[in-house]
C-alpha cells in the first residue's frame, strides 16, 4: 500500500514537471496574408523622470533569509513527508525528470519533421493540384494519406515510449527513497508516517515534516547499513 501511494504522488510530480508531448496533426498550410504598410513612427516622448526618495525614507528591504528547519518534536510518534517535494528537489528526482524531458523533446522534434513533410505535400496539392495530371494528383493524395497514418502511429508509439520511461524512472526512484523513509521512521521510533499529498492536513507542525531529511539522505547515498550513523 505504501509503495502504491508514493507512486501515485510521484506520478503527479512527473506529469507536472515533464514537458507535455505534443504530436497533434498539423493543419494544411495557408497562404500568408499580405503585410500591411508600416505605420508612421509616433513622435518620441521624453522619458518620465525617476522618482526621488524623500529624505529619511527607509531603504528597500532585502528579501528575508530562509528559515532553518524546525526541530523534530521530542517524543513524537507521527510524522509526514511530501513525496512531490522530495522528487522535485532531490538530485535523483531532477535527473529522472531530465531523462523524461530529453525523450519528450526528441519525439517532439521527430514529430515536427514529419509534420513539415506532410504540410509540404498538402501545400503542393492545394496550390498545384488543379494543374496536375490525374495520375500525379492521385499519387500525391495517396502519399498524403500515408503520411497522415504514419503520423498517427508515431504519436501513439511515442506516447507509449514516454509512459514506459516515466514508469521506469518512477520505479527506480521509489526503490531508493522507500528504504530511507523506513530507516528514518525506525530511528525516530515512529508509528505512522503520513503522505502530505494524500492526507489533506488542515494544519501540521512543520517540525514533523521529514522531507528535508529524506532529501539529504537520498543525496548523500541513500539508506545506511543498520547501525551506521547518518551523515550530518
Amino acid at each position: 500500500m505504501r509503495g502504491s501511494v508514493l507512486a501515485a504522488s510521484l506520478a503527479l510530480s512527473m506529469i507536472a514537471m515533464s514537458a507535455a508531448p505534443a504530436f497533434a496533426q498539423q493543419p494544411p498550410a495557408q497562404q500568408p496574408p499580405k503585410p500591411a504598410p508600416p505605420a508612421p513612427a509616433p513622435a518620441q516622448q521624453p522619458k518620465p523622470a525617476q522618482p526621488t526618495p524623500a529624505p529619511g525614507a527607509p531603504a528597500a528591504q532585502a528579501p528575508a533569509a530562509p528559515q532553518p528547519p524546525m526541530p523534530f518534536p521530542a517524543g513524537a510518534k507521527f510524522a509526514y513527508i511530501n513525496p512531490q517535494l522530495i522528487f522535485q528537489q532531490s538530485t535523483d528526482g531532477k535527473a529522472a525528470v531530465a531523462r523524461v524531458n530529453t525523450l519528450v523533446q526528441k519525439k517532439q522534434k521527430e514529430a515536427e519533421d514529419k509534420a513539415k513533410l506532410l504540410q509540404g505535400n498538402q501545400q503542393k496539392l492545394q496550390t498545384s493540384g488543379s494543374v496536375m495530371s490525374e495520375a500525379a494528383r492521385s499519387q500525391l493524395e495517396k502519399e498524403i494519406e500515408k503520411q497522415q497514418k504514419e503520423a498517427e502511429r508515431f504519436q501513439q508509439d511515442a506516447q507509449a515510449e514516454i509512459n514506459e520511461l516515466q514508469q521506469e524512472v518512477q520505479s527506480e526512484f521509489l526503490k531508493k527513497v522507500q528504504p530511507i523513509i523506513d530507516q528514518v521512521a525506525t530511528e525516530k521510533g515512529l508509528l505512522l508516517v503520513f503522505n502530505a499529498s494524500e492526507a489533506g492536513f488542515a494544519w501540521a507542525n512543520l517540525g514533523l515534516d521529514l522531507s528535508s531529511e529524506i532529501i539529504k539522505r537520498l543525496d548523500s547515498g541513500g539508506a545506511k547499513p543498520s547501525g551506521a550513523p547518518p551523515k550530518q
